[in-house]
């Protein structure tokens, strides 16, 4: 395959999808995820963890811990972000669409000056029925837990079996933000359930909330241990894709049982 001289737009697919799965302090070229898809999309390791770093220089969460990326992005960058994190829905059918034909090794990457947003169009693929949606259901999650480090942010558990990414605002609500990371939240799974029956809420300052119900169960050693112990604590909160304030709003005004 030629030399490619710019980035094609689905090299930066790629690269999104690798800055959304992998933790913020991970993304280095000897991490082994960076050099097997290096290899897939015909980029060295190095260049496409600078890439990373790229659009770690765009999130906004990243940007609010002082930690940056690199000073100087490209119109491309820029662009890829802004179309990210306005239709998730798009792009995870993107990354799925491309992922299948990496492992057919059906795929040829085009030049960059041959591949434009115009000549990729996937809207059919995921939108027209509900089994179709939910081929990003995996890329949520990976997305989620790795901006909490795989961890939960109740309790710190930190055992990928046991842990979900839940959703804030109820996928049947809202079909705009079903994958969006920042309507994310990394949950054990006794918390993701607590959290969707509206016995547990994130208060606006970012802090466990307990439900009326809960609060009745002091008695119960086991919701005593799992919840009153997290009661008004902070939630740790991730390294990028912080939770969207008002989708908190939203559970908190419609789902909490307070």
């Amino acid at each position: 395959m030629p030399k490619l001289n710019g980035w094609s737009r689905d090299q930066l697919v790629i690269a999104i999808k690798l800055y959304c799965e992998i933790p913020f302090g991970k993304m280095d070229s000897r991490n082994p995820e960076i050099i097997r898809y290096a290899k897939l999309i015909h980029r060295t390791p190095g260049a496409l963890a600078m890439k990373l770093t790229n659009f770690a220089s765009l999130d906004p969460k990243i940007r609010s811990t002082g930690r940056k990326g690199l000073s100087k992005v490209s119109k491309a960058d820029k662009d890829m972000w802004d179309e990210m994190t306005s239709d998730w829905n798009h792009l995870a059918s993107e990354i799925d669409h491309i992922e299948r034909q990496l492992a057919d090794n059906t795929y040829i990457f085009q030049d960059a000056e041959e591949s434009t947003q115009a000549d990729a169009d996937y809207t059919g693929m995921t939108k027209s029925t509900l089994v179709e949606a939910r081929v990003g259901q995996g890329f949520f999650r990976q997305a989620v837990l790795s901006a909490y480090d795989f961890k939960c942010c109740i309790t710190g558990l930190a055992n990928p079996e046991l842990l979900v990414a839940s959703h804030i605002v109820p996928w049947r609500v809202d079909s705009n933000n079903r994958l969006n990371p920042r309507n994310g939240l990394c949950l054990s799974a006794l918390h993701d359930r607590a959290f969707d029956q509206g016995l547990i809420a994130i208060s606006e300052s970012l802090r466990l909330l307990l439900s009326r119900r809960l609060l009745g169960m002091k008695k119960n050693r086991y919701i005593s241990d799992s919840f009153y112990e997290y009661e008004n604590k902070p939630v740790h909160l991730p390294a990028k894709f912080e939770p969207n304030p008002e989708f908190l709003k939203f559970h908190r005004e419609t789902l909490f049982c307070g």
